[in-house]
Parts: C-alpha cells; sequence; structure tokens
C-alpha cells in the first residue's frame, strides 16, 4: 500500500487501519508511509529508506536500517534513523 490514509479525515483512517490489522492477520502488509505516527501505529516492522540523486540525475534508493518497529523509534541504531523517525531531516 502507498500512503493508504494520505488524504484522509481522522475517522475515515481509524477505520482503514482497522481494516488493514485485520487482514494482516491473513496476509502480509507492506506499506509506504511518511506519516510516522502512523507507521508507529501499524506496523510490526519498519524500515527506513534514504534516496539521494545520482550525477546523471536519477535517483537511488537504499536502505538505511529495518527492525522491529518500537526499537526503530524508542531505539534506533543510526543517527539518521533517529532523525527520520521524530520528523527530522538529516
Amino acid at each position: 500500500m502507498d500512503e493508504p490514509c494520505s488524504s484522509l479525515n481522522p475517522i475515515v483512517t481509524r477505520k482503514l487501519e482497522e481494516l488493514i490489522h485485520k487482514l494482516a492477520e491473513e496476509y502480509t502488509i507492506i506499506m509506504v508511509t511518511h506519516h510516522m505516527q502512523q507507521a508507529a501505529r501499524d506496523a510490526d516492522h519498519t524500515a527506513d529508506f534514504k534516496a539521494d540523486a545520482t550525477e546523471e540525475g536519477k535517483r537511488s534508493s537504499y536502505l538505511v536500517e529495518f527492525g522491529p518497529t518500537a526499537r526503530i523509534f524508542k531505539n534506533p541504531n543510526l543517527e539518521v534513523t533517529a532523525e527520520d523517525v521524530s520528523g527530522q531531516f538529516g
């Protein structure tokens, strides 16, 4: 799911998150979001990615850190991840 709750009001967001939790009992759900509070609420595991521009102007993405959501948000291994999950951008 790519930003599944983007531009939704809080009531609809909560209903959709309830559906996602129910589906996650039987399916693996992969969700992309910039909404850190939603990631903290809904994810079992979290991956932090970065994107850089190459000399040719192409975008290159790479994995910075991956782990259980509670650890990523409370005690990440890397400072750049701490900045990302706290809303700072390094």
